[in-house]
């Protein structure tokens, strides 16, 4: 189900402006060429909102109707992605790529008005928030189930150009989706989450989340990354972050297995328990029928221990954390931010997070066919309920 489209005014970005700045010029757009050259059609699909948001940007003569215009062609450019999936088309790149060429075209287009760095910062946020979804999370008033999910954009792309993220087509798939279970109305809205260490450090998971905890009547609450060999549910999500792996701008987590590191929020050591627990109702998750497995994932690793399957949380309770059972990289930290702000909020939700199987590069009808297990997986946790 798609939702009409709406004009957004955007002054306090979830994005920090700073932040925003150096998505010009930075290494995620510096990709484009080389994408240019082994993936043209996905780089092009939605090439026509990208040429709009350039051509009409002429047009305007002060920084409120530059940042509607921004906002607006980032939010179609959203709307274009999840229509295009539902349609059939089981591709989350385009997405992707097409927000790199909007946000680097920005940089050789030209208002109507001498822009100064923090206006145009403005801008670039706008695209930004509204491109991933943060916009278009609109609930039917009929709905009683509200469930929330989230997807990452792909990465590793020094790798592979070509690499897709399953997580991110779930999300483009089930954005708006609506369904009829136990006699009530339920509704899954989504959202698609930048691979940059940076954002997770400025707050943008709290941000994101605050307004869906506040309401009561969210139940179940997804984070959705790519993964192993078959699914996951990380049943106890980790602080720390220690993989030796890049993010989309070729940063660092900082941490090793031997020195893990906590993650920032807002300039500061993120404050927490070293380990928090899942409450996704991960018995009726495990589809019997699907085409892959469904572990409840207990393994975790600690500094003391090294990695074991905990038992508890209780048995974690005086453990330095190394990886949460969702490792210890983004995804894990997702999860735990989550769960530690629902607890936070003292939220009702069910809230965890789904590891999906990898896939190599791009695979149609494997990714597809992820999509219909998650699908499968949210229908019988609302079931439940």
């Amino acid at each position: 189900m798609l939702k009409p489209v709406f004009t957004i005014i955007l002054v306090s970005c979830l994005i920090n402006t700073a932040n925003a700045v150096q998505l010009l010029g930075n290494v995620e757009t510096s990709r484009l060429p080389t994408a240019e050259k082994n993936i043209s059609d996905v780089i092009s699909r939605y090439q026509a909102l990208d040429d709009g948001l350039a051509h009409k940007l002429g047009s305007k003569k002060n920084e409120v109707d530059a940042t509607q215009l921004a906002a607006r062609q980032g939010h179609r450019l959203w709307q274009q992605a999840v229509r295009d999936v539902q349609s059939g088309h089981a591709d989350d790149r385009p997405l992707y790529w097409a927000r790199l060429a909007m946000l680097n075209n920005l940089n050789t287009s030209h208002a109507n008005f001498k822009m100064a760095d923090w206006q145009q910062s403005i801008l670039l946020s706008a695209v930004e928030k509204a491109s991933r979804g943060f916009s278009d999370i609109q609930y039917g008033n009929d709905v009683q189930i509200k469930i929330f999910l989230t997807g990452f954009d792909p990465f590793f792309l020094d790798t592979d150009i070509t690499q897709s993220n399953p997580s991110g087509l779930v999300a483009l798939a089930l954005d708006g989706w609506r369904f009829e279970v136990n006699g009530k109305i339920a509704q899954i809205e989504t959202a698609m989450i930048p691979v940059r260490f940076e954002d997770f450090d400025q707050g943008l998971i709290e941000s994101l989340l605050s307004p869906i905890y506040r309401d009561p009547n969210t139940k179940l609450v997804f984070t959705v990354s790519m993964g192993r060999s078959d699914f996951d549910i990380e049943r106890f999500p980790g602080r720390n972050r220690s993989a030796a792996a890049f993010d989309n701008q070729n940063v660092l987590t900082g941490g090793t297995k031997t020195a893990p590191v906590a993650p920032k929020l807002n300039g500061q050591d993120f404050v927490g328990p070293e380990f928090v627990e899942f409450s996704l109702p991960v018995a009726a998750m495990q589809v019997e029928d699907g085409q892959w497995k469904v572990n409840d994932n207990h393994t975790v690793t600690t500094l003391a221990r090294g990695e074991f399957s905990s038992t508890s949380l209780n048995e974690l309770q005086n453990e330095t954390s190394v990886e949460g059972s969702g490792g210890g990289y983004l995804s894990n930290e997702i999860s735990y931010r989550a769960i530690v702000l629902q607890q936070k909020f003292n939220s009702h939700a069910k809230v965890g997070h789904i590891h999906t199987p990898r896939v190599k590069g791009y695979d149609a009808d494997t990714e597809q066919a992820i999509v219909e297990q998650v699908r499968t997986m949210v229908m019988q946790a609302a079931a439940s309920l």
